[in-house]
């Protein structure tokens, strides 16, 4: 690996698209530091530190601590996701966006073009509901969090958060352009590594003080070790289904006839299902940080639900894995059409060994989807599910697993392949050798 790596510097357009993406990434961080005028920061940071477990903190989390701090960059990219999230879903029922889709690489721009102007909208309605909210919370010790209320305010923090959406969504395009990798993800990976060091630094001091042993510690590291190993075991893991294209005379010449196989993902739907999951369970404990406290006080039994649906309660965990697996079924549903690929290999002469072509094909890929789906469905539940039950009962102090580390070694799988492919198209040894990451047969 280490030759591998070496390798990288010997090809100038390798060497040129990541330092390019560093830069990127180095101006994205920077960004996250310049904070948004007429706020309070002692008194946001400590709303923040009682506001845990809330759709704050998941936000959050994706946009690299800029939310906490109110930065120019607290929407971070969320708003773009949001809005490629609800075009995928549009086009099942919007006969014209679907028909965008199957016309190649005008029809795919056409859809960038629409989630630009998504996440522009998206970003003034989620600035806007910001700027109110601010104005109406308070820190801990009761001081406000806006120094200035009013419509100034408001408008100054639109167009700040809307702009700082709008330049993110334009670095993670030039990256993907000028780069290496998907540049979306790896702002979103370079906000969640960059907590890492603190998360480190807490785990050390626990350590110091007492709160945790040397032990617990090491079985900590192994336990990581083999999650990061399954995430990689499942991610790259892939039901092929053979399929054989007959031969076509075509003049003197004999087309097709090769056999090659349709791959399918144990895990089609991503990081999505959790991100959903989330959002929905952390929604009552969201509205609960703006209800009056001595309202709380007066209605014991809503006190009462929000304890029970807080992350590493037992109704939580049950709720969470039961959208995560509802989400990976229909995120699938809407983004893997099994009678477009069977007309496809149909119009092109594919066909499966034993299954009749067109309608029967489609059952039958479907039939085979199902029953992988719910394979990595249970996988994405378990990973995710393991940071609660790591916190409530071994007091881990960072969010270990979940979301977070599916998302950081998908990412970090995606940019090896992509460096890989350069490398090898260049004839240089890659980064895995041997060990070279390939899809398994379910």
């Amino acid at each position: 690996m280490i030759s591998g790596a070496q390798n990288i510097f010997k090809i100038p357009e390798l060497k040129r698209r990541i330092l390019i993406t560093f830069l990127f990434l180095a101006i994205y961080r920077v960004g996250v530091h310049i904070p948004t005028p007429g706020i309070n920061g002692d008194a946001l940071a400590s709303f923040f530190a009682q506001a845990k477990g809330t759709l704050f903190s998941l936000i959050d989390m994706f946009s690299g601590g800029a939310l906490e701090r109110l930065s120019v960059f607290a929407l971070g990219i969320m708003p773009y996701i949001s809005a490629s999230i609800i075009l995928q879903l549009l086009t099942v029922v919007i006969p014209y966006l679907e028909r965008l889709q199957k016309e190649g690489e005008m029809g795919r721009k056409k859809i960038v073009q629409y989630t630009r102007y998504g996440t522009v909208v998206l970003s003034m309605v989620q600035g806007f509901g910001i700027a109110i909210g601010l104005e109406n919370m308070r820190g801990a010790a009761g001081e406000m969090i806006v120094m200035a209320p009013g419509w100034s305010f408001r408008i100054l923090t639109v167009i700040t958060l809307t702009a700082g959406t709008a330049f993110i969504m334009w670095l993670g395009e030039q990256i993907t352009e000028r780069g290496i990798g998907n540049g979306i993800s790896l702002i979103i990976f370079a906000g969640i590594v960059a907590r890492m060091p603190n998360a480190i630094a807490s785990t050390f001091e626990l350590l110091r003080i007492g709160q945790m042993n040397v032990l617990l510690i090491l079985a900590l590291v192994v336990l990581m070790v083999l999650v990061v190993a399954v995430i990689i075991f499942f991610e790259t893991g892939q039901r092929r289904l053979p399929v054989q294209y007959a031969k076509r005379i075509v003049g003197r010449k004999v087309y097709g006839g090769q056999s090659t196989h349709l791959p399918l993902k144990l895990n089609t739907s991503g990081v999505i299902p959790p991100i959903f999951a989330s959002s929905i369970l952390m929604f009552p404990l969201t509205i609960a940080n703006f209800l009056p406290k001595p309202w709380l006080d007066d209605h014991p039994w809503v006190q009462a639900i929000l304890n029970s649906l807080g992350p590493g309660a037992l109704l939580y965990n049950l709720l969470y894995v039961a959208f995560i697996i509802f989400f990976c079924y229909f995120y699938t549903a809407v983004t893997f059409n099994p009678n477009d690929v069977a007309e496809n290999m149909k119009k092109f002469g594919g066909y499966i060994p034993g299954i009749r072509p067109g309608q029967k094909t489609s059952e039958y890929i479907d039939k085979v989807l199902t029953r992988i789906t719910l394979g990595g469905a249970i996988y994405v539940a378990a990973i995710c599910v393991l940071p609660t039950i790591l916190i409530g009962k071994f007091n881990v102090p960072f969010y270990f697993g979940g979301t977070a580390l599916l998302i950081v070694v998908g990412v970090a799988l995606d940019t090896v392949q992509q460096i890989e492919a350069h490398m090898l198209t260049r004839h240089y040894e890659g980064l895995m050798k041997k060990g070279r990451l390939k899809g398994r047969r379910g």
